[in-house]
């Protein structure tokens, strides 16, 4: 057994973790209690990284097809990339360097980055790359930039600690970066005067341990900074010193904001004066680390709403010092060191502007190209709208999945199917874009990479690959650095000359020299010994936790620029046929298009199926319950899903996760319902706000099935099933075993050949072997398969009432014995009656809600929940939701 250091690959936290490996196969992870990020800490999604490592679903050798007609074919790296190359070589010589692009991740590692930036706009001659960081981190950038003069995100993790007021606003950092939470909540312990503030249209599990929760109405974040702004002016909370000393723009911000009354703005926000005021009073207090996400950035004026939150800073004086900053969580493993290299279409390495000749000639010189580009290259939402157009012809992804996570997925698909060539290079085969590949390109993936990556508070750490990639899958920098030898043959083998990742990331890093985030200190054995935060410019003993204590900003006059906009409301509003704000989030145990985390089972325990969040009343006003299917409808698309009821909104919102894409459910996901309008600047697109109208569907014909075996095949196996019914839901359950989930319902009866297909695919196709129960006239048809005294699968169609404890029948492994009797019977409960096992609550140690139920009506305590039950004592994701259901007791009694 061997043990190898590395980095989680899913939020930006960048928690260290130690991967065991045997026999070269990963074989278990924990948390690095030596990396400074975590401390040893995971959440659920990262403890269970071993189980996504052992799944199957992975892409282990190139395809192929040179017809859109014809199946993909495997064929060595040779042939897959001459003809990438061929193609791509036609494209250009044909239309330009500006008919292709890349679309890339924050997945990547810096070194694969960097370069695909350097293969575009240096070898090629175009600015088309960017990246999913456009989709949550790209309004971040800009908004440090109009403020701060770069993209330097100015404050530590450590400042949680050292903060007398924490101010969160659009982020739910409970689910989404829950080991940054645990250090909020401890460090609340520590100092019971530190206040927790939390800006958000829901009350989600982070809105509940505030001690404000300004519940605003979706988009409005600019309207209530400028009101609590003008109650820092009205009651002299300002620091008049730093204004007049390090910033400039203020007297147009004063006056723009002086209309922005608490009184007046309230309404509008949706919440009480009192409460803007009391905000503003603890915000100006301080220390003040504010920490932000999706709820600023994915806004078509996102730049104003992060410009207007660091005014409140720079206002303030809450700046560049412990516990005071605007810190910015990004979203992604490594969003930050693709902004570190310029790996977006109007950036360039280290932090250069491409609108800056200087900063071009600059890159061209350290690249020794001629020139770099002048025109920006077409952004992620633009990218696609240029390739449905036939603007751009030949498109790359690389470790992104544009046909789940993209807003307009109509319009996304359109343009994947008009593309002359798409190369996809990717870890999994079997994700919503792998359909439309031309090109399929087997990438190494977490465990199996070498290089670094930059976390939300700009410290770097070492990627180390435990085990070596499977079949033939190879390192993402490799092969961009092939495809460009093959692409251009002598510049392209005088350009990348690369031997390994490490030779990439010192050409890296003396690219920063003198610029703002410089890291020409660095070398990959200092970061073998530990993590390190830039600045860390050659000669230095240590990187640079906090910046511009000194006051000074990189602007040309270096002061800070207060940023007057006015507040603009959402992109699409609501009106009679739309009348829903609809708002979209996560899920604590999931992960952007769950492409990794879709494949461990325990992490569909708290969260099985796609459900819409709404508030009670508007579900009476519909005549809908709980349970019943409902059609959520947008503009430019629809879905349908189960509807919850759920005080955590307000009536007239309501709430859906973003993970479910096509592999999980009927249509083509949640993001067929978003809108591509983006913000001017950022051209971030508002995917987190859509107006939609919510009505019930009559689907009377029904079915459910349930399978052990390997999970990714049995979810390869209903996809036909998915595309043919009007509601769909696929996903996994169980921990020492998988568990395919699959609930139907559709207008009609399927045609006889597909369940006979999913018979055949379940071992439920020989009648011999199974129990079954048909009853033609009322088309109900009923199959169970038991093997070695344990149910393993089930059909049933036409009457569905056993599937729950059927479920939990199979996940935990009864002796079918004693229920043969029962499994094909119409029945909502198992025969020694109860409810079944309900959901888990807490993951690491499976325990679900009504054992946890049981024990707070027996008069348990969260310390005692903690000691007899032992939820929430590992990585303690669940206690937020522990505290809830113990006050809602307390409420009830």
């Amino acid at each position: 057994m061997s043990v190898v250091s590395s980095v989680c690959c899913y939020c930006g936290t960048g928690c260290g973790v130690l991967i065991e490996a045997d026999a070269g196969k990963i074989a278990g992870v924990r948390g690095d209690p030596a990396h400074p990020a975590n401390r040893g800490k995971l959440c659920t999604k990262g403890a269970a990284l071993a189980l996504s490592a052992q799944a199957s679903g992975r892409a282990l050798f190139p395809e192929l097809r040179a017809d859109r007609a014809l199946p993909r074919e495997r064929v060595g790296w040779d042939a897959a990339l001459d003809h990438a190359a061929e193609k791509f070589r036609a494209v250009i010589d044909e239309h330009g360097p500006d008919a292709v692009a890349f679309y890339i991740s924050g997945q990547l590692t810096t070194e694969a980055y960097y370069v695909f930036n350097k293969l575009a706009k240096g070898l090629i001659g175009t600015n088309n790359v960017d990246t999913n960081s456009r989709l949550c981190m790209s309004s971040a950038v800009a908004g440090y930039k109009a403020t701060l003069g770069a993209d330097s995100p100015p404050g530590c993790y450590d400042d949680i600690e050292a903060a007398g007021t924490i101010f969160i606003a659009g982020s739910n950092t409970a689910y989404a970066h829950p080991i940054l939470f645990r250090r909020i909540e401890a460090a609340r312990k520590a100092n019971p005067n530190l206040k927790l503030v939390v800006v958000d249209p829901r009350r989600t599990d982070t809105a509940e341990e505030a001690d404000l929760h300004l519940a605003i109405l979706p988009g409005t974040d600019v309207a209530l900074f400028h009101a609590m702004l003008n109650v820092m002016l009205w009651e002299e909370l300002i620091d008049r010193d730093a204004i007049a000393a390090h910033t400039e723009g203020w007297q147009a911000l004063r006056d723009l904001v002086r209309d922005y009354t608490p009184e007046k703005m309230a309404p509008i926000c949706g919440v009480a004066a009192a409460d803007i005021v009391q905000a503003a009073r603890w915000f100006a207090a301080g220390p003040t680390l504010s920490l932000y996400c999706q709820g600023l950035n994915q806004s078509s004026c996102g730049v104003d709403k992060n410009a207007a939150l660091i005014n409140l800073h720079l206002a303030t004086g809450q700046i560049g010092k412990r516990g005071a900053a605007p810190l910015s969580l990004t979203g992604q493993p490594n969003a930050m060191g693709g902004r570190e290299v310029g790996g977006l279409a109007n950036l360039l390495s280290a932090h250069r502007d491409l609108d800056n000749p200087e900063h071009r000639a600059e890159v061209a010189r350290l690249w020794g190209v001629d020139a770099v580009p002048a025109t920006p290259g077409k952004t992620a939402v633009e990218m696609f709208e240029a390739v449905r157009r036939g603007e751009i012809r030949a498109i790359w992804i690389a470790c992104t999945n544009p046909a789940q996570s993209l807003p307009d997925q109509n319009l996304v698909h359109e343009a994947l199917q008009a593309a002359e060539c798409v190369v996809l290079q990717e870890a999994f085969a079997d994700t919503e874009t792998a359909p439309f590949a031309d090109v399929l390109l087997p990438a190494s993936t977490w465990g199996e990479t070498d290089g670094t990556m930059s976390n939300s508070e700009r410290c770097i750490s070492r990627v180390h690959a435990a085990v070596a990639p499977p079949g033939e899958a190879r390192a993402d920098w490799a092969i961009v650095c092939d495809f460009a030898r093959r692409l251009m043959p002598e510049q392209g083998a005088r350009l990348f000359p690369y031997a390994s990742a490490e030779a990439v990331f010192d050409e890296h890093r003396a690219t920063t020299r003198g610029c703002d985030l410089d890291i020409t200190g660095l070398s990959y054995a200092l970061l073998d010994a530990g993590p390190q935060q830039w600045p860390f410019p050659e000669g230095a003993s240590t990187g640079q936790a906090r910046l511009y204590a000194d006051g000074i900003y990189p602007t040309e006059s270096g002061r800070a620029h207060f940023h007057a906009a006015p507040y603009r409301p959402v992109a699409e509003a609501i009106d009679a046929r739309y009348p829903l704000h609809l708002n979209t989030g996560r899920l604590r145990d999931q992960w952007h298009a769950m492409s990794r985390t879709g494949r461990v089972a325990r992490l569909f325990a708290h969260a099985d199926t796609p459900a819409l969040s709404m508030n009670a009343r508007d579900l009476e006003l519909r005549r809908l319950k709980a349970g019943d299917l409902v059609r959520v409808k947008s503009r430019r698309g629809e879905v349908v899903v189960v509807a919850e009821a759920s005080d955590s909104l307000r009536p007239g919102q309501c709430f859906l996760p973003m993970h479910w894409g096509a592999r999980f459910m009927g249509g083509l996901g949640i993001n067929a319902l978003t809108l591509p309008v983006f913000d001017a600047v950022s051209k971030q697109p508002e995917l987190k706000h859509a107006a939609v109208q919510v009505a019930k569907v009559e689907l009377p014909w029904r079915m459910a099935a349930l399978a052990v075996g390997d999970g990714m095949k049995l979810l390869d196996a209903v996809q036909p099933l998915l595309r043919a019914c009007d509601y769909a839901a696929a996903g996994l359950a169980g921990r020492d075993q998988d568990v395919l989930t699959l609930r139907l319902a559709h207008s009609g009866p399927l045609p006889e050949s597909l369940l006979a297909e999913l018979d055949a695919a379940l071992g439920l196709d020989d009648p011999l072997a199974v129990m079954h129960y048909q009853d033609s006239p009322r088309g109900i048809s009923k199959r169970v398969r038991v093997d070695g005294g344990k149910v393993a699968a089930a059909r049933l169609t036409g009457e569905t009432a056993a599937f729950d404890w059927l479920r939990d029948v199979i996940v935990e492994g009864v002796d079918a014995a004693a229920l043969r009797a029962w499994m094909l019977a119409p029945v909502a409960r198992p025969p020694a009656g109860g409810t079944g096992r309900g959901r888990v609550v807490c993951n690491c140690l499976n325990v679900a809600e009504p054992d946890i139920v049981a024990a707070i009506a027996a008069g348990a305590d969260l310390a005692a929940l903690q000691a007899n039950l032992k939820c929430g004592s590992e990585c303690g994701s669940c206690v937020p939701e522990l505290k809830r259901l113990i006050a809602s007791k307390r409420a009830a009694a």
